[in-house]
């Protein structure tokens, strides 16, 4: 996707939601779900940069990815998920949800959350500040509309939310170049793929409800 090719009935939504957290002073909280490879980080990249370059809406937008809340790895190595890194529960949809909820509060506060470092594998603790000038939170990962009792709580938390999708074949091949790029022999990208990321993509997708918005290459298809 084109960094520029944002569709602008996105950003009016943003910016809609910016508009509300001005008005009550409570800030609002945007999910972009999806299965792996389909496009959301990507998307996110292209929101953040257009409402950056927008002066009704620079600075009043923030960022929080899921990924931070990869549990660590000797955690997934006591609970015998280390071989499933990415699946829903080697995540802290717990500590995400609380997160999510320190945001949402008023009157507000400076809120900390984790990064995920990709050279270590590992989440970085405290590693995103978010300011008390920020309205609107954008949020991105797999599960956030995920219909599981441990997920659940994150869609509560959400003002708004996006389903981001793609055509399975281009999904794949777009995991499987990602792998190879961050090291991977193609031949175990593909496999990693195909056992791990798709049966998440599966799951992704059978189980997410409660999406405002589906979108595709940043367009705005269908309603959810």
């Amino acid at each position: 996707m084109d960094l520029t090719a944002v569709d602008p009935r996105l950003v009016s939504r943003v910016r809609a939601l910016a508009d509300r957290a001005r008005g009550d002073g409570r800030r609002r909280v945007l999910g972009i779900a999806g299965p792996p490879g389909a496009g959301k980080t990507t998307l996110v990249a292209g929101l953040l940069a257009t409402v950056g370059a927008d002066p009704g809406l620079s600075g009043r937008v923030g960022h929080v990815p899921m990924d931070g809340f990869h549990l660590p790895n000797a955690e997934l190595d006591r609970l015998g998920r280390r071989d499933r890194k990415g699946a829903p529960d080697t995540f802290d949809a717990e500590g995400y949800a609380a997160v999510l909820a320190s945001l949402r509060t008023s009157p507000r506060r400076v809120v900390t959350a984790p990064a995920f470092d990709h050279a270590v594998g590992e989440a970085e603790a405290d590693a995103i500040a978010i300011g008390v000038e920020v309205d609107v939170v954008v949020t991105e990962g797999n599960y956030l509309l995920l219909d599981d009792p441990a997920w659940r709580p994150v869609r509560a938390l959400l003002d708004e939310a996006w389903l981001v999708a793609l055509a399975d074949d281009v999904r794949r091949e777009r995991l499987i170049v990602r792998h190879v790029e961050a090291g991977r022999e193609p031949a175990d990208a593909t496999a990693w793929v195909d056992r791990s990321d798709e049966a998440n993509a599966r799951r992704v997708l059978r189980e997410s409800t409660g999406a405002d918005l589906v979108v595709v290459d940043g367009r705005i298809v269908a309603p959810g």
